[in-house]
């Protein structure tokens, strides 16, 4: 299967262990940068994640509108198959989207499935 979608990550999938245990290999990745957002973090409760990260406490990014906000981060390229496994790591309070970079690609990435200081996070 070809790596040809674009996943932005901020965080922890940019972790070997990390990758390897969540897509069976290491990613190739190039820098860019998210804007528009901010980094905030959030408590995660899953022992699996939190086994394979290290920590319970992870980044989040959250839209702010504000095109001088950004988030640096790496571009990884999966297959589809591996977006679906990133989509089983990346646990609640995390949803995936379609983001445009700076770079001027679109790409993936995990955001903040709730707006910040809302009940569940």
């Amino acid at each position: 299967m070809v790596a040809d979608e674009l996943l932005f990550s901020y965080g922890t999938l940019q972790h070997p262990d990390v990758q390897r245990d969540t897509f069976g290999r290491l990613l190739e990745a190039e820098p860019d940068v998210l804007p528009g957002y901010t980094v905030d973090y959030a408590e995660i409760a899953d022992t699996r994640v939190i086994d394979v990260s290290g920590t319970s406490v992870h980044p989040i990014v959250r839209a702010t509108g504000n095109p001088l906000d950004k988030v640096v981060g790496q571009v990884l390229r999966v297959t589809e198959d591996e977006l679906e496994a990133a989509d089983e790591y990346e646990v609640a309070p995390y949803r995936r989207g379609r983001v445009q970079l700076s770079s001027g690609r679109g790409a993936w990435v995990y955001v903040a499935s709730r707006p910040a200081g809302t009940v569940g996070e």
